[in-house]
């Protein structure tokens, strides 16, 4: 590891010692981008990930100088990768840069990737607002080059945030945007009743009994093959608990459910919601009585 360190500050030493001189044409530009290049790949090979991240920076800035946009991009998208191991905010950061100059030069996809890995790198540290920002931006720019798969993703992380930071509408209004395109597409059709479902359990949490069981109606219409679904009972068996105040016809609804199709994190958490939303109308009219 010794080794390969000292090889990188030598070559890192020969970069800066090389800019600083005198050069024709750009030639010390190149110069100085080929000896940071091997810098930053003696510094991985040392796993010192944060010295890395500054080298490929430095290359960014040399491709810059020869107008080399797309050379820069890529060398941002390493530093934000060595920088993932040791500094989030640093990688973020470059990740930033990365996506501005492939904006400049029409690489849509390759920005929409990046803007999704941004959003991945705040969902990490648990910053569901920075990560919803960026999933929405990577959204907008994978529907534009009509990569739809991804663009619909990232939608659904949007939706599944949105719905934890109690913007039950905003959920609802993707979840069933996504099970209208799903529908539309023979491979994803099998998805639809799941985008319903989520989209019914946000209607759930908004505790409006009158929209709920309208949304039900609209989504047999939209999906006809829906009211014969484990997932249309539950919502249905769900929607007349709340409509009942009745906790524990809505326990036996969900452990039937549970026992059959295990309920994941994010639909256990919202679901939780509605029954200890249940629970405080139940002790509030125990102390009317």
């Amino acid at each position: 590891m010794g080794d390969h360190l000292a090889r990188g500050q030598d070559f890192e030493s020969k970069a800066e010692k090389t800019l600083s001189g005198w050069g024709i044409f750009g030639s010390k530009y190149e110069e100085a981008a080929d000896l940071f290049d091997k810098a930053a790949n003696s510094y991985k090979l040392a796993k010192s990930w944060d010295q890395a991240g500054a080298v490929y920076v430095k290359l960014a800035n040399c491709h810059l100088k020869l107008d080399s946009k797309h050379e820069a991009a890529g060398a941002y998208a390493d530093a934000a990768h060595c920088y993932k191991k040791c500094n989030i905010k640093e990688s973020a950061s470059c990740l930033e840069q990365s996506v501005n100059l492939f904006l400049d030069i029409g690489r849509f996809n390759m920005a929409a990737r990046y803007y999704k890995e941004i959003a991945e790198l705040y969902e990490q540290e648990q910053n569901l607002e920075k990560a919803t920002v960026y999933y929405e931006k990577a959204a907008d720019l994978f529907q534009s080059e009509e990569v739809t798969t991804s663009a619909n993703q990232c939608k659904q992380k949007v939706a599944q945030f949105a719905a934890q930071l109690e913007q039950y509408q905003k959920a609802v209004e993707i979840f069933e945007e996504i099970a209208r395109y799903s529908l539309t597409n023979n491979l994803l059709k099998y998805g639809v009743k799941g985008h319903l479902l989520n989209a019914g359990i946000c209607q759930l949490c908004k505790g409006d009994v009158v929209a709920i069981t309208n949304a039900l109606e609209k989504y047999q219409d939209l999906d006809p093959t829906f009211s014969g679904t484990r997932e249309c009972k539950l919502l249905a068996d769900l929607a007349s608990a709340v409509d009942e105040e009745d906790i524990t016809k809505f326990t036996s609804a969900l452990k039937e459910f549970d026992s059959m199709t295990q309920l994941d994190a994010w639909k256990t958490t919202l679901l939780l919601r509605v029954k200890d939303h249940l629970k405080a109308k139940e002790l509030e009219e125990d102390d009317l009585t």
